[in-house]
């Protein structure tokens, strides 16, 4: 019982100090770390009295890895970037170190710098940076794709540009900015290819053989398999090449809840240490000699972590294989020293050296997810029942069954709750799925692909059962029913969720077991705030450069743009404004309002209307563009036309009858729409420039008035002009703009029109997504969910 709460202590101490929105200075680190010592010092005084030297221990032990966890931190943040050279000319000599990732778009790659110069002068950079060599996909095509093929272990001197890490923050969205902690990654950028840029390579092999082996095995793979999706799905499982899996495939897979199968994951690398364990327990009895100087099930243990160590090298090292190989090595070397610890001791143990090893996985799903999977499945007595050696094999059979049964009824019904909190969804077939995914996929596909290394044709047996897997799998999301999704639920529903998946698969009667059921019902099916009649609720959500702003009446709801597409394969749709949806309840779009064709406006449009289920649409988009070729009605923005939901009113006031559609500079025709509650209004005005602004003053006057402005063309100097933010009038002005706009978005003299004028002035790049209640209160998603590790701008741009 000592163990396990001294080992609580230390996750507990790891997990407050995830919640630090800015770090202490080294000097309080310091002082928490000497009282540690002491309350160590008065367990040892206090030994005799057992329950007062477990509480001394347990708070040094909180203390301990709270302090060593910031220690760390502040280090690892005092390698970033220096802010006087992001986006200057650097050029940098280093090596490509890992597989490059490579895409229509270009490709993006791990480079480890060895000297960086700027002006010709040395300076210091971190020294793992993310590439990328973009051939530019839209009209602004500044950047020529490499010329050469880019291979892991190759030198290279190279112009770059770089920035300190900056992601979207949208709620409930995905963090990027602490994936890149996480990794180290401390700044990122793209090469330049202007006229007089330098890139050279210097040298074709430099080291990281692991890399180049992976380079060749997916390319190897990728010659055998013709089919290039299948090809992806044995690129995934043999080097851990996720981005070789299309987007459609992520969606079919995350649908039917076999997703964590088409990674390397803990299930995989745990299946292969099995394996191999159990085939060297076999080889070993044969050598005598070997067994006299190693017990068998010391040599399997250490040659099944072997393997799982080299699976790992091979997966491309990354987080989640390094946390399943701490795991094992700690079962290993407790089984071999014959420590005979419980099951949770054991469990919570390997989650201190993941922990110390890596104390930001604590705030990743995946870490949860193994963790409670594993803990439940002690805990309900699922794979620790003895056999009966004089059954036959019929009965054995019979007994396997049902214990794969059990198991995955235990995994799936107490993993639900979990999964509801991160993901806000579960796949209602993964049951059926992964009966049969898990087998196939573990005993069959994955040993295949990697034995497939060595004889080349049994990637092409692996290929046939992928493509057979992926039938199977596609009957079963074609079922309107196979997602269930809700939206995020508050905190106490979350906790009662979770309790409730506890409490149905723990070995308890079940007269207990059932009150686990409605435990779960407020997670699964949590209660919505809507706004009152009369009044209405925003999201503008952070996009980077472009605009998408949601507004939502008590029984509708409006979106207004959809953000920019940030490649071939991915736009913002898909990364943001679909999450961002799911995490809200939203179960449909009333209407979507796309203002003008440019591409950061109606980038995300084709997600939207693939996933979103949008009932209308209305744009100025001209007759024959491709997102008007769908069977979603779409009306042409026009001045006049007016709606009222829900006690709310919609009024379109530009463009001019007749003129959507025309052909003129797109940013004239945006559609502007403006809202009106009882009690707030706002002003949405997509990129409308000074002509078009004239025009609707002259037309509108007063008319314009709003408490919030979307400010035109993202703080454009083409836009904003005097007479309009004064028509306006607005209390809050919203500029969506990426950090460090290619374009200077918003301009300094622009941003400082709007101070003059005592405007608040609420920028994505600083603020994250911003959110206007209907009571009239606002909050920056930077500011509500703060974290250290989030990006900081602490000097003007530019």
């Amino acid at each position: 019982m000592g163990g396990i709460s001294i080992t609580l202590a230390w996750l507990a101490g790891v997990a407050l100090q995830m919640q630090q929105p800015a770090l202490w200075p080294l000097a309080g680190y310091g002082a928490l770390i000497g009282a540690a010592a002491v309350s160590a010092v008065a367990a040892f005084a206090l030994r005799r009295r057992a329950r007062w030297a477990l509480l001394m221990l347990c708070i040094a032990a909180t203390g301990l890895a709270f302090a060593s966890t910031g220690v760390r931190a502040t280090w690892r943040l005092s390698q970033a970037l220096p802010a006087a050279l992001e986006g200057q000319d650097l050029l940098i000599t280093g090596v490509i170190a890992s597989l490059p990732q490579n895409n229509l778009s270009g490709s993006r790659f791990a480079f480890d710098v060895e000297s960086a110069t700027h002006a010709g002068q040395p300076v210091q950079i971190p020294s793992r940076i993310h590439l990328g060599w973009y051939r530019g996909f839209d009209a602004d095509a500044l950047l020529a794709a490499p010329e050469l093929e880019l291979r892991a272990g190759q030198r290279w001197l190279l112009t770059v540009r770089l920035r300190q890490p900056h992601g979207s923050l949208n709620p409930n969205g995905f963090d990027l900015e602490l994936l890149l902690f996480e990794q180290g990654v401390r700044a990122s950028g793209y090469v330049r290819s202007h006229a007089t840029a330098v890139n050279r390579k210097l040298a074709d092999e430099v080291g990281y053989r692991i890399e180049r082996w992976r380079q060749w095995v997916r390319e190897a793979i990728d010659h055998a398999v013709p089919q290039r999706t299948v090809a992806g799905v044995l690129a995934a499982l043999s080097i851990g090449d996720q981005a070789a899996i299309d987007r459609e495939d992520w969606e079919l897979f995350r649908a039917t809840g076999v997703a964590h199968l088409m990674s390397i994951s803990g299930l995989h690398i745990t299946m292969l240490a099995w394996l191999a364990g159990g085939l060297i327990a076999r080889v070993w009895r044969l050598w005598p000699r070997g067994m006299w100087w190693l017990p068998v099930p010391v040599a399997a243990r250490l040659g099944g972590l072997a393997a799982a160590f080299f699976y790992s090298l091979l997966s491309g090292w990354g987080v989640p294989a390094q946390r399943t190989l701490w795991m094992i090595a700690v079962v290993v070397l407790l089984r071999s020293l014959g420590w005979r610890w419980p099951q949770g001791l054991v469990l919570l143990s390997a989650g201190v050296v993941v922990s110390v090893w890596d104390p930001w996985a604590l705030v990743q799903p995946g870490f949860w997810l193994s963790f409670v999977a594993v803990a439940m499945l002690i805990n309900s007595e699922a794979v620790y029942a003895p056999r009966d050696q004089a059954q036959g094999y019929s009965a054995r059979g019979w007994q396997t069954l049902r214990a794969g049964l059990r198991t995955q009824l235990i995994a799936t019904v107490g993993l639900t709750p979990l999964t509801m909190v991160f993901f806000q969804q579960i796949s209602v077939v993964g049951f059926v799925a992964n009966l049969i995914a898990i087998p196939l996929v573990t005993l069959l596909i994955t040993p295949l692909t990697l034995l497939g290394v060595l004889i080349p044709w049994l990637w092409l047996a692996a290929a046939a059962a992928v493509r057979g897997l992926m039938w199977f799998l596609g009957g079963l999301s074609s079922a309107p029913w196979a997602v269930w999704s809700a939206a995020a639920a508050p905190a106490w529903a979350a906790a009662c969720g979770l309790l409730g998946g506890a409490l149905l698969v723990m070995p308890l009667p079940w007269r207990l077991r059932v009150l686990g059921l409605p435990l779960m019902l407020p997670l699964l099916a949590p209660v919505i705030e809507r706004p009152a009649p009369g009044t209405f609720e925003v999201v503008a959500a952070d996009v980077g450069q472009g605009t998408a702003v949601l507004v939502r009446t008590a029984q509708h709801l409006l979106v207004y743009d959809a953000g920019p597409e940030y490649s071939r394969e991915s736009d913002a749709g898909q990364r943001v404004l679909l999450p961002l949806l799911a995490a809200r309840g939203e179960r449909h779009i009333d209407q979507l309002v796309l203002s003008h064709r440019d591409l950061d406006h109606v980038g995300g449009a084709v997600s939207l209307l693939v996933y979103g289920d949008v009932r209308a649409l209305s744009s100025s988009l001209e007759a024959g563009h491709p997102l008007l070729s769908g069977t979603t009605p779409h009306t042409p923005c026009a001045a006049g036309q007016s709606w009222t939901w829900d006690g709310v009113r919609f009024d379109v006031l530009h463009p001019l009858p007749g003129e959507a559609g025309a052909a003129v500079k797109s940013n004239f025709i945006s559609c502007v729409v403006r809202v009106q509650g009882t009690t707030q209004s706002l002003l949405l005005t997509g990129d409308i420039e000074a002509q078009q602004e004239a025009a609707l003053v002259q037309r509108l006057g007063t008319g314009l008035k709003s408490d919030v402005l979307v400010v035109p063309h993202h703080g454009s100097r083409t836009s904003s002009t005097p007479a309009f933010i004064n028509a306006v009038g607005p209390r809050v002005a919203v500029v969506q703009a990426a950090y460090r706009s290619r374009f200077g978005h918003p301009a300094p003299d622009i941003v400082q029109r709007y101070v003059e004028r005592g405007i608040e002035v609420q920028r994505s790049d600083r603020c994250g997504a911003w959110t206007w209640q209907a009571d009239g209160s606002s909050v920056c998603e930077r500011q509500r969910a703060a974290r250290y590790w989030h990006h900081r701008v602490v000097a003007p741009e530019p």
